[in-house]
């Protein structure tokens, strides 16, 4: 991968040297240690060397030297870090907390979405958010997004080229994508293709998003040189993705959660090969995350009979080898950087301990991540500001076309034939207020919501993809009162009835992310979810469909700052209203 930061300068290489001749002592040897070695598909049994952050030795000698530490590994199983290479580090938690979490998993290299930090960060903040990350005992990666994921007034000024250059061109980027707007660069958008041309000339990949795609679509894709899908929803889809040279990247999630049934129909297919297979968990919420990560995907992928040597590879090695970066992560060898987890057994990938960058972070289970605070305050992220009040105006409307939710995510449009001019919608049916505001207040969109739930009197939350706020509701009076709350916390999530609240998630960083520990957020969540599924929500994932009303590369109508929009025929059906 080209304009990659070194990790090593040359006085470091020189004191690895001098360690591997005997004048000097390295910092750890992790002694008589059974280890993965990826590269043979074999376990071996080895004394593995490391000085700082980096793998100096790995094999049969012990150091002239005696190291710092020496640890009696002989009952015990070592493996590559694993890698989730698709996060989206937003979900209620944030870049930090998640890496905190993660670690403790046995996760320590996340490939980040910047979305949210392209959207409502200046260029400069955002990437000093993403150098102050490196100083983590986790690796943190980033992709570079091409577009919003929504429809916005002045995109075009948001996404210019110099700034998604500058973004594809800095060293912890290893990607371009995730590439929702496909369908617009087959209609011959080339300002996309531009950008899609640069990422393969700075030699870092192009990751696609691609549900439902036929093989035909898949190899117009690859022709336009992107390198992976996450998308695969059957066996079948991901034999099609294998065979148009894609890395399948396949998901376990929480509105996804069925790696078991892709890996069962996979060898129905006869696949036996997986060096183009990798895991993610595409951005789950907290609640999902509490069954583990990478860790529960091998889990998973041991119980459905694929051998552990390439179980343990679709979480390192592979995602590593997909991202040029197997000179550094996904092995235990030489040169690499020092993740390793330790294993009681190889049919348990939930590790006993951790070591991020040569720094134990869970050690016998007992976590020992440094405690370290994001300086969000340091570059301008605060809590939201609402200098405006909701008002009966904002509920009143007279379109006769509303939105359904039929799953978690999807949604399509649907005839309203009831009365809207009520104060009250009645709980004998699903249908409610929605309303979509500008988070400075400037304009919005008010339709009827069918399908979410019928008991939800008020909710409001400002964690939505475009970053504006949503009010959900039958009962006006009680909308307006979540919408004060969430006023007050600065950003956040609401659920209120009869005037009291039944459940407020404080939003501090730009009203989408939480400072709590991601232990924390999953017990808030699962609270929100049980209280908004006593109250008629029927799918899997709330907070998926919080942050999936304004995007438009799923189907079939969304509420965006443009208005209530239609996703096949990209049109706006009815524009925002201005306040």
């Amino acid at each position: 991968m080209a304009n990659r930061t070194l990790h090593w300068n040359k006085k470091d290489m020189r004191s690895h040297l001098a360690i591997i001749d005997g004048r000097k002592a390295p910092s750890f040897v992790l002694k008589d240690a059974t280890y993965l070695n990826t590269a043979l598909k074999k376990w071996v049994k080895a004394n593995i060397w490391i000085e700082n952050d980096r793998i100096v030795y790995v094999g049969p000698e012990m150091p002239a030297k005696s190291a710092n530490e020496t640890i009696d590994c002989s009952n015990q199983f070592l493996v590559p870090g694993y890698i989730e290479p698709h996060a989206h580090p937003f979900f209620i938690y944030n870049p930090l907390t998640l890496a905190q979490f993660a670690a403790k998993h046995g996760t320590t290299t996340v490939v980040n979405d910047n979305l949210l930090m392209f959207l409502q960060l200046s260029f400069e903040k955002a990437l000093s958010i993403v150098d102050e990350f490196n100083n983590l005992p986790s690796s943190i990666y980033w992709w570079a997004r091409y577009d919003s994921q929504s429809e916005m007034e002045n995109e075009d000024l948001i996404f210019t080229n110099g700034k998604v250059k500058q973004w594809l061109s800095h060293p912890s980027v290893l990607q371009g994508g995730e590439l929702t707007g496909w369908p617009k660069v087959l209609a011959g958008n080339d300002e996309i293709l531009h950008w899609m041309q640069e990422t393969t000339k700075l030699g870092k990949k192009i990751e696609g998003h691609f549900p439902g795609a036929s093989y035909k679509t898949l190899t117009k894709m690859a022709l336009l040189g992107v390198d992976a899908d996450h998308e695969a929803m059957t066996g079948e889809e991901v034999v099609n993705r294998l065979s148009a040279g894609m890395t399948a990247s396949l998901r376990y999630s929480s509105i996804r959660p069925d790696l078991a049934k892709l890996l069962r129909e996979m060898r129905e297919l006869g696949v036996e090969n997986y060096d183009r297979v990798i895991f993610n968990t595409d951005g789950s919420t907290p609640a999902f995350y509490e069954q583990g990560m990478q860790d529960r995907m091998v889990e998973i992928a041991l119980e459905e009979g694929v051998p552990p040597e390439d179980a343990y590879a679709m979480v390192s090695y592979n995602i590593a080898r997909h991202y040029d970066m197997d000179d550094l992560l996904g092995m235990i060898a030489p040169g690499r950087i020092a993740h390793i987890n330790v294993l009681e057994s190889i049919d348990n990938p939930r590790p006993v301990s951790v070591m991020a960058k040569g720094q134990w972070v869970l050690v016998n289970g007992e976590d020992t991540y440094p405690e370290i605070h994001a300086p969000w305050e340091t570059y301008g992220i605060k809590p939201l500001r609402f200098d405006f009040d909701v008002t009966n105006d904002d509920i009143m409307f007279s379109l006769p076309v509303g939105i359904e939710l039929i799953n978690s995510v999807v949604t399509k449009p649907y005839n309203i034939n009831i009365d809207v001019g009520v104060k009250e919608l009645s709980v004998d049916h699903d249908e409610s207020f929605l309303t979509m505001i500008a988070r400075n207040g400037e304009w919005r969109v008010t339709t009827l919501l069918k399908g979410f739930a019928n008991r939800v009197q008020g909710f409001a939350s400002t964690f939505t993809n475009s970053g504006d706020l949503i009010l959900i509701g039958k009962n006006r009076k009680d909308m307006f009162e979540a919408f004060r709350q969430v006023k007050e916390m600065g950003g956040g999530i609401s659920l209120v009835e009869d005037g009291q609240v039944l459940c407020n998630i404080p939003l501090q960083i730009r009203g989408t992310m939480s400072i709590e520990p991601m232990e924390k957020l999953i017990e808030i969540q699962k609270d929100l979810e049980e209280k908004l599924k006593e109250r008629g929500y029927k799918h899997d994932d709330p907070i998926y469909s919080l942050l999936f009303f304004s995007s438009t590369h799923l189907p079939y109508i969304r509420v965006t700052p443009k208005g209530l929009f239609e996703i096949k025929n990209r049109t706006v059906l009815f524009p925002s209203i201005m306040r």
